[in-house]
């Protein structure tokens, strides 16, 4: 006889056609975004930079959700509902061929290979003058990724993508066709109707946006030689779960790619030793931890250990053929 509780070997469910509480997400996310830009000249900043910043970001969280097929069976579908690009500087498509590049477990924090990696290969970093290196090194603390990491990721994000657009790539310039279709109407909206100018809007709604994303990836994966122990959990509370639609089941979330966000936290519960003994025990209490720990103090080097010099590709050697360093 066995049981019934999720494995975690076990391979999700089936996804039924349409997950309602996905879509229902729809109606606090636009609803919260039109009543903040709305009423934006009565909020007090105190209250409209973190509000204003969570909407952006759960909205990503949401993008996230529609580059893993959710929430209808429909990927047309699915790109529609979240066409209205809140904070502007990522196409849905770029986002969504970069991730699912990133899931590649074998691959995770290699700094050739996965375009979400943070990390360099030595030969990067002895390109880097003095002040970028500061910068990367400033990057690698919490106050860093706030305040350094928004510009640094639209800039990383030009460099790699205006060559493209340029040279007339198809795949790119449909990505950034339709991204200005959905930054026109985010934008016609925000200026059009509410009258906000957009300096404010780059302000108070995008940068916070991004900056409380990239505090979700700050500890989400760091340089191990078993690919299973690279994903970290975090035990968030609701607040900051919710933003991330329990993205911060990182771990379990590259386990199963395919189970969407409300269903995570239960196999969790199921799984919850097995998977970190799985992924080596990486896990934070929360966010306030994460914080307390890196908040000025780097959570580890820029140069991932597997490219310094002195030996070579100790973590990613027997990997198979990569791409010579950019």
């Amino acid at each position: 006889m066995t049981s019934d509780a999720p494995s975690i070997d076990r391979p999700a469910r089936r996804r039924k056609p349409v997950e309602w509480l996905t879509l229902g997400l729809l109606v606090p996310i636009y609803g919260g975004f039109a009543l903040l830009t709305w009423f934006h000249q009565l909020l007090p900043l105190w209250l409209l930079v973190p509000a204003a910043g969570y909407v952006v970001a759960w909205h990503g969280s949401l993008q996230h959700e529609a580059i893993h097929g959710h929430p209808t069976a429909s990927r047309r579908v699915n790109e529609l509902l979240v066409l209205p690009n809140l904070w502007l500087w990522m196409p849905f498509r770029v986002y969504r061929d970069s991730h699912l590049l990133h899931h590649r477990d074998e691959r995770l924090t290699d700094p050739l290979d996965d375009p979400e990696s943070y990390y360099m290969t030595a030969e990067q970093w002895q390109r880097c003058g003095r002040l970028m290196r500061a910068v990367l090194q400033f990057r690698n603390t919490v106050a860093g990724r706030l305040l350094a990491g928004p510009p640094i990721a639209v800039a990383h994000l030009w460099r790699e993508q205006l060559p493209r657009v340029l040279r007339g790539e198809r795949r790119a310039l449909v990505a950034w066709g339709l991204n200005l279709l959905g930054c026109a109407l985010v934008l016609a909206w925000v200026m059009g109707v509410c009258g906000m100018p957009i300096l404010e809007y780059l302000a108070v709604f995008v940068y916070p946006g991004i900056a409380l994303t990239l505090l979700r990836s700050f500890a989400e994966h760091r340089a191990e030689e078993d690919p299973a122990n690279r994903s970290v959990i975090v035990d968030a509370a609701w607040p900051m779960a919710l933003l991330f639609l329990n993205n911060n089941l990182h771990a379990l979330h590259h386990r199963e790619p395919g189970v969407p966000w409300y269903r995570l936290p239960v196999r969790y519960r199921a799984m919850r030793e097995a998977l970190l003994q799985a992924n080596g025990g990486y896990r934070f209490r929360g966010y306030g931890e994460i914080l307390a720990r890196y908040l000025l103090w780097p959570k580890e080097a820029v140069v991932h250990p597997a490219y310094r010099p002195a030996d070579g590709l100790s973590l990613l050697q027997g990997r198979g053929p990569r791409r010579p360093a950019a």
